[in-house]
């Protein structure tokens, strides 16, 4: 009896500690360890826990606690983001505050706190489809993110160093870079998984297994379970939901993460080379016939496991030119270039700022074209391939913005005489005006190039895209 209750006993734990993996552990549990090495890592584990446990027992008074609550209100205010379903802004949340924050803060530490719906909004996605964000009241954002900023003190220094998502001191610059060092080293297949609409899918009742282990705090846990099934309101009417964390709140990337580490912890004991940021899971391996026994593998522990869905038709095992990682694509040798698919979001964007029909000022255009080239330089800075696309790209803008120009010019006196004004002579300007098909046409003509030159468009202050490129890589 003895022997069998031992033999229970461990089973049990080892059950525990599949739920919540520590990063110290991981190695130690491959074969060449020995059951001494994985019994000992499971004995810190649970050991870790239980400590975490008792550290944990009291963390809703710390998550309420004056300090922390700024902190989380200057965060809020940063992001700012619209109103939730009861209509206040992040402007109206301060005064709120002033006069209710000794009531709020009482009645969350009462779990008398009520946790409102989150309003439902859909947002294209660049390839397609829909993407659904709940946007929580600022209130509950408040709350959220005050629970964020403590529990990542417990949760984020265990998490996988393969993990770049949604975590302080991390960018998806280093997941760049670092899944380019894996290609550099001879890795260029890549199992690229897809999980299908991950964060609608999150299975509530595994998540919060997976959170006790850790948290001491029964209110917290039960608030948490509010804020995962709090209904989703969308034109009047309810969604009650029983899986998923929407995105638009403030602890759903820390959440994910959570559910996500378990993914990565079982990669690491694999002994896998893989980058992860949030809910996109790159796998680098030598050749496409280990890499076809790789996502079968993880594919099966993702949806027996985790209680996941994998996107079949979009995850595949592809050689690293013809996969696309956070916008980029990481050729042969390591070196980067901008994917195809972020080159056409771009251009998407500048038909959108140099729509004809739009009549805002010349000037605001050029200003909409330069915030939206700073931003995408500055993410896209690491590519060091194919930069002549840029050129390519530069060339377009100028002639969409010299047909906007004209446009605005409108008649075709109007035309002729910025023309003449710009140094074209008089009977060219007129060849200009009236043997022209059509706007796009005129705004290819000789002329109108030599009129609007790259030197006048660097006087209206026009950045280029690849000088920008060339320029942060200095």
């Amino acid at each position: 009896m003895r022997k069998s209750e031992k033999k229970w006993k461990s089973e049990r734990d080892n059950k525990q500690t599949r739920l919540f993996v520590g990063p110290e552990n991981a190695p130690n549990q491959r074969a060449t360890g020995g059951t001494g090495d994985v019994a000992g890592g499971v004995m810190d584990l649970l050991s870790r826990l239980v400590e975490q446990r008792t550290l944990t027992e009291h963390l809703l008074e710390r998550i309420v606690d004056y300090k922390n609550l700024k902190e989380a209100y200057e965060q809020v205010r940063r992001n700012d983001g619209s109103a939730g379903v009861d209509g206040m802004s992040v402007k109206e949340l301060e005064n709120w505050l002033v006069e209710h924050l000794a009531e709020f803060c009482r009645d969350v530490l009462s779990e008398q706190y009520e946790i409102s719906p989150v309003r439902k909004v859909e947002i294209p996605k660049p390839n397609g489809g829909t993407r659904t964000l709940g946007i929580p009241t600022v209130k509950d954002r408040l709350l959220q993110q005050a629970i964020h900023q403590e529990m990542s003190q417990y949760y984020d220094p265990y998490f996988s160093e393969s993990s770049y998502g949604f975590r302080p001191g991390r960018s998806a610059h280093q997941a760049v870079s670092q899944a380019a060092h894996y290609v550099s080293e001879g890795r260029e297949w890549v199992v690229d998984i897809d999980l299908e609409k991950f964060f609608d899918k999150i299975n509530h009742d595994r998540l919060m297994q997976r959170l006790g282990k850790g948290i001491g705090d029964k209110r917290l846990l039960r608030l948490i379970n509010g804020f995962l099934k709090a209904g989703m309101l969308a034109d009047g009417l309810m969604e009650q939901r029983t899986a998923g964390t929407p995105q638009g709140g403030p602890l759903s990337p820390l959440l994910s993460n959570i559910v996500l580490d378990e993914l990565d912890k079982e990669l690491e004991k694999r002994g896998h080379k893989f980058c992860r940021y949030a809910d996109d899971c790159n796998i680098y391996v030598h050749s496409q016939r280990a890499g076809e026994r790789v996502m079968a593998s993880v594919i099966e522990f993702i949806e027996k496991k985790l209680k996941l869905r994998v996107n079949r038709e979009k995850s595949g095992v592809r050689h690293c030119g013809n996969v696309k990682f956070l916008g980029y694509t990481i050729l042969p040798g390591g070196d980067l270039r901008v994917s195809d698919k972020s080159t056409e979001r771009l251009k998407g964007k500048i038909r959108e700022i140099c729509q004809r029909n739009r009549g805002v000022k010349f000037e605001q255009v050029i200003a909409e074209l330069n915030a939206a080239i700073t931003g995408w330089t500055n993410f896209f800075r690491l590519a060091n391939k194919w930069l002549s696309t840029m050129h390519q790209i530069d060339s377009w803008m100028r002639r969409k913005l010299r047909c906007y120009r004209l446009k605005q010019c409108g008649r075709k006196y109007t035309i002729f005489k910025m023309l003449h004004h710009l140094g074209i002579p008089e009977g060219t300007s007129w060849n200009v005006v009236m043997y022209s098909q059509g706007w796009w046409a005129m705004s290819n003509r000789q002329a109108v190039n030599k009129a609007m030159n790259n030197q006048w468009f660097a006087q209206m202050g026009l950045r280029s895209i690849h000088t920008e490129m060339t320029r942060l890589k200095r």
